[in-house]
């Protein structure tokens, strides 16, 4: 079977896509550390259950939506409950599975850690976009992030 090669064009937009997806991430999550003490992860749990009813969730609907295994969501929530960020509580539709429940001290770090990460992503990313930009981004962003696996 030939391989087919990139165009140089394909390689330097494959090569610059590469590098964002190093550095945007690396920058946000040094960011987030240093103004809230909190990982990128700690921060999508937080945020995510923070908009459930009830602020409850599935760990499996957690996890799938993270694209994480439940083994190590399971692991990661555990941390963050010894620090008081959420509970877990039986799953009543799933006997092997739990309920994350964000407390009112993780909603309390989450509502102080959000303006400070809603400005490093608006001073890292946003603000070099235009409008149109945005709305292209959204679009591609949204058609390669649901292709099927």
């Amino acid at each position: 079977m030939d391989t087919p090669w990139l165009s140089k064009d394909e390689e330097h937009a494959w090569r610059a896509f590469r590098r964002l997806l190093t550095a945007l991430p690396a920058r946000l999550s040094r960011d987030l550390a240093r103004d809230s003490g909190l990982s990128p992860a700690d921060y999508e749990v937080l945020s995510t259950l923070s908009e459930k009813p009830n602020r409850r969730w599935a760990l499996k609907d957690l996890a799938a939506k993270m694209e994480w295994s439940r083994s190590r969501l399971s692991h990661h929530a555990t941390r963050m409950q010894a620090r008081g960020l959420i509970d877990k509580e039986p799953d009543p539709q799933d006997a092997r599975g739990c309920i994350l429940h964000l407390t009112d001290d993780g909603f309390t770090v989450l509502d102080e850690a959000a303006p400070h990460h809603l400005r490093s992503v608006r001073a890292r990313f946003l603000d070099h976009l235009s409008p149109d930009e945005l709305a292209v981004l959204r679009k591609l962003s949204t058609r390669v992030a649901d292709l099927p696996d």
